[in-house]
């Protein structure tokens, strides 16, 4: 049996018994659901859990900002779950914090490729993390980075972030004036190729750039050469 536990919310029980069915065949064994934001908040704040399912439109509150919530105290992985299949919907999930985003109806089949998918690269970034101990601090003007924490700090200010947004700030920081395209970052930073890939980046990108004070309009820390890739530009230290 596997080990992690999984979470789905979803005010269609129908729904959640067909996912409980698919995933129990793959020997997920941990399996517990919510049928509304409320409760949902409430049961993510008392246990943890390495994977959440979430209905965007739930009876009592918005599914993305059930997700914004979640963030304040979790880095699970989420998939979004949703008959809304429009880019714009696609976007404001990934951009609230989702990790995916499938559309109803959806093939089982599916949603076990996805499972999986986030777990192997969960497993993946846990087997080439560096040692904390041999981890140090990454500091570029008014930046502190400590990986080894998932702290980071910018004007000595503490800034919070997602576990998604400091893999991919430690990978900027780590390679200076080194331009990587979307895939690249993507699969260096998310593990493989797998769905939004260039529009997630696009979005964490965004949100790191306000975390650590780049212009979005103008940025020049995080910059984008069209047509080509990213790069991390450090900041020219004051005289």
């Amino acid at each position: 049996m596997n080990k992690e536990k999984i979470l789905i919310v979803d005010d269609e029980v129908g729904l959640i018994k067909l996912l409980e069915v698919t995933l129990t065949k793959e020997r997920f064994s941990h399996i517990t659901s919510c049928v509304n934001g409320k409760d949902t908040l409430l049961k993510v704040q008392a246990e943890e859990f390495d994977l959440i399912f979430l209905d965007v439109m739930l009876p009592d509150m918005d599914g993305f900002e059930v997700c914004r919530e979640i963030r304040k105290y979790s880095e699970a992985p989420i998939i979004f779950i949703s008959s809304c299949s429009s880019d714009f919907d696609k976007l404001t999930g990934l951009g609230a914090g989702g990790d995916d985003y499938i559309t109803k109806p959806f093939n089982p089949l599916e949603v076990v490729a996805r499972v999986k998918a986030i777990f192997r690269r969960k497993k993946m970034y846990e087997a080439r993390s560096i040692p904390k101990s041999s981890q140090t601090s990454l500091t570029y003007g008014n930046i502190l980075l400590t990986p080894s924490e998932a702290r980071l700090v910018v004007e000595e200010r503490e800034v919070e972030c997602t576990a998604k947004e400091m893999d991919l700030l430690t990978f900027f920081l780590q390679h200076p004036n080194q331009v990587f395209s979307s895939g690249e970052l993507y699969e260096r930073v998310w593990g493989e190729d797998v769905f939004g890939e260039e529009k997630t980046v696009t979005i964490y990108i965004s949100r790191i750039r306000k975390k650590i004070g780049d212009n979005t309009r103008n940025p020049f820390l995080i910059v984008n050469l069209r047509g080509i890739g990213y790069k991390f530009v450090p900041p020219i230290p004051s005289p």
